[in-house]
């Protein structure tokens, strides 16, 4: 799943998890529910793909990309 068009990576200052792959295809408010659940510590957000997002890189906030349908990318 693309969390970030970002090319920084999440690094070990960043608490939690922060890849969900086996999300991709899920609904996206349910993966952004899924997301939150399993770290705390950030706020999914979901953007239809191709929607313009600032390029600065924050451990709290978490792109959640999907296509016409809803579904996680």
């Amino acid at each position: 799943m693309k969390m970030s068009e970002n090319p920084i990576k999440m690094t070990s200052e960043c608490p939690g998890k922060s890849s969900w792959p086996e999300l991709v295809g899920f609904d996206g408010e349910t993966a952004a529910r899924i997301i939150e659940r399993e770290n705390p510590n950030v706020n999914a957000i979901v953007l239809l793909e191709g929607t313009p997002t600032t390029l600065d890189f924050r451990c709290d906030r978490v792109w959640v990309f999907v296509n016409e349908a809803g579904k996680a990318r």
